[in-house]
């Protein structure tokens, strides 16, 4: 399997749009890495993670075609996830296509969105429930509970072919029991891991600090969900973090993480 991360950024992207936060001036003067757009990731070139506002620069930029895709999973319906109004462009009368080529997979929050926006659209839609497995093509795709959202479902996602498992959690809180639990019998080849608030701590618990991070990464060890030959990713990351592209390299390198980037594409 491969991951294709598309978008790191957090929900108001690195350079933030209106921000004069350190971080945001530093992807400014410096570019390259340090600029993150929404998060997004494709899996093996057509299962799509997410639709949000950075799609169009982030397909254009990576010179991909979005009529590959089989699917596209959203995780929750936060407009960073979710860019709603973009779907329409999937369909006739913007294009040829009477049906859209990819299924989407939701929860019950995003089909009404869905739906109340697009009535009698065709849409293939399959409505997701956290720890319901669902099969796509040769995938099991399980929905994980996330600590996100107090009034929705928010999810991360545990894609298998049956020989691979990646594990992609880009808003996740430190998890409750209930997800620890299912994941204690499940091993993963690749974790793409939110690091929202960097060195920041807040009294927010939907997003993960460094610390909390690594306690995260360190507890899957313990499980054995993980181990030296996992694949660690970081993404997500928000200026407000304080913290640039070589600072989270040199706070987490050493514990075997790499840190994602717009375009970062690899194999596992």
């Amino acid at each position: 399997m491969d991951i294709h991360l598309l978008g790191t950024g957090g929900a108001d992207g690195i350079p933030a749009l209106f921000s004069g936060s350190r971080v945001s001036v530093h992807a400014r003067n410096a570019g390259g890495k340090d600029v993150r757009s929404r998060a997004s990731a494709l899996v093996d070139g057509h299962i799509k993670l997410d639709f949000g506002p950075d799609t169009w620069h982030q397909v254009t930029r990576e010179g991909l075609d979005p009529r590959e895709w089989t699917s596209v999973l959203f995780t929750h319906s936060d407009p960073d996830h979710l860019a709603l109004e973009e779907l329409q462009y999937a369909l006739f009368p913007f294009n040829e296509s009477e049906f859209s080529e990819f299924t989407i997979f939701g929860n019950e929050v995003i089909e009404r969105k869905v739906f109340e926006r697009y009535p009698n659209w065709p849409f293939e839609f399959v409505r997701t429930k956290m720890f319901c497995p669902l099969k796509h093509a040769e995938y099991t795709i399980t929905p994980l509970m996330a600590r996100h959202m107090q009034y929705e479902e928010a999810h991360n996602y545990l894609v298998s072919d049956g020989e691979k498992t990646l594990l992609y959690g880009t808003d996740t809180g430190v998890w409750q029991d209930p997800t620890w639990e299912y994941l204690a019998g499940h091993r993963v080849d690749c974790l793409v891991l939110e690091c929202s608030e960097g060195f920041v701590l807040t009294p927010y618990n939907g997003h993960l600090d460094i610390d909390e991070f690594r306690y995260m990464v360190n507890r899957l060890r313990k499980l054995g969900v993980i181990d030296d030959t996992t694949t660690i990713l970081t993404t997500h990351h928000s200026h407000n973090g304080d913290a640039t592209h070589d600072e989270l390299c040199r706070e987490l390198e050493p514990h075997g993480v790499t840190i994602g980037y717009d375009g970062l594409k690899v194999e596992f």
